[in-house]
């Protein structure tokens, strides 16, 4: 199971990078997030923490992060890993930012059904969130 959303933004991509690599300040843009944090530096590999605004913390690990380009998570569920995919692509004087979720794994269906509908209906929110801190600054 996938799905995914898109805005175009008004701010370069470097600011919009910015908010996406400070973890600990998703929460002010992100109606989703009740608290974030990373262990270490905005990289591949590393682990972090999540807690959505309606759900208990998650440990979360950064498993590729391209600068100004693209970061991904990912949650292990049981028998369930759930992606989250983030992009940012200049798109003439603006920038494209995608966002996709993704469950993989013996158990994604019943895990999209159960907490995927819920992630859909936030992603238009949660662009909505980043475009507005990101242009706010630019």
């Amino acid at each position: 199971m996938q799905f995914e959303e898109t805005i175009l933004v008004n701010a370069p991509v470097d600011k919009l990078y910015s908010l996406y690599a400070n973890v600990s300040g998703w929460s002010s843009w992100d109606p989703d997030v009740k608290s974030s944090s990373i262990n270490g530096q905005f990289s591949s590999g590393v682990t972090g923490t999540l807690q959505p605004s309606s759900g208990p913390k998650a440990k979360i690990i950064f498993t590729e992060v391209v600068p100004n380009r693209s970061f991904t998570v990912e949650s292990k569920l049981p028998l369930c890993v759930m992606r989250f995919e983030h992009e940012i692509a200049p798109l003439g004087s603006q920038v494209q930012v995608l966002h996709r979720v993704s469950f993989v794994g013996l158990l994604a269906p019943l895990f999209g059904r159960l907490i995927g509908s819920q992630i859909r209906k936030g992603l238009p929110h949660t662009l909505t969130g980043l475009k507005r801190a990101a242009e706010q600054y630019g």
